[in-house]
């Protein structure tokens, strides 16, 4: 047998011996890896997490977010958010709230800073309410979510501590903005947001017009 009939029989047999290991266990589960990581000593492990963080965006993301790197750790996940929330339309690219509300997720769980994940829900919010504006974007879901993530928002900047309140001021005039295009789009978003607001803000909100009564 040839040296090249000994690789390519090698490789075969190497191949059947991996799929017959995936045939196994088709749905390998955190303990597994565990399980392999347990061998591991720290120099595999720095040269796991390495290749880890240069395989894709998103594993860096969650890195910086999760050791608190870099200036500005929400820059990654709005861009995401921006991409599905306010797709190019001339292009025919389509909005996805599942894949935007996946970057708040996301951020979440690298980082849980409560003041992070309020102002990605409070930018969801400005961005989706812009979107339905600015290009008269109707789809009933999107509205239905715009409406959801718009509550969600609200009960996440109020409850932030009390060392937050400069920055829970903030969000909430940002979200007083958002109430305001939301009664710009019909269906009844404002009349929904209306109700939210009152729920969480102790204040109602005044709208232009209301005039000085």
């Amino acid at each position: 047998m040839g040296l090249a009939q000994i690789v390519a029989q090698s490789q075969v047999t190497g191949t059947s011996r991996i799929m017959g290991k995936r045939q196994g266990k088709v749905r390998p589960s955190w303990e597994n890896v565990k399980a392999e990581l347990a061998r591991f000593d720290r120099a595999a492990l720095l040269a796991l997490l390495r290749d880890l963080y240069a395989a894709a965006a998103g594993n860096r993301a969650f890195l910086h977010a999760r050791f608190g790197l870099g200036l500005d750790l929400l820059q990654p996940y709005k861009k995401i958010m921006d991409r599905w929330l306010w797709p190019d339309v001339f292009r025919g690219e389509e909005a996805s709230v599942s894949k935007a509300k996946r970057a708040i997720s996301d951020y979440r769980k690298a980082s849980g800073d409560a003041e992070g994940v309020a102002e990605l829900m409070v930018y969801y919010c400005e961005q989706a309410a812009g979107f339905c504006r600015d290009v008269a974007y109707q789809d009933a879901a999107y509205l239905d979510s715009l409406v959801r993530m718009f509550e969600q928002a609200l009960r996440t900047t109020a409850d932030l501590s009390a060392n937050s309140g400069t920055i829970r001021n903030r969000l909430l005039e940002r979200l007083d903005r958002v109430l305001d295009v939301g009664h710009e789009l019909g269906y009844g978003v404002g009349d929904d947001m209306d109700v939210l607001h009152a729920e969480f803000v102790p204040f109602p909100k005044r709208r232009a017009t209301d005039g000085n009564r």
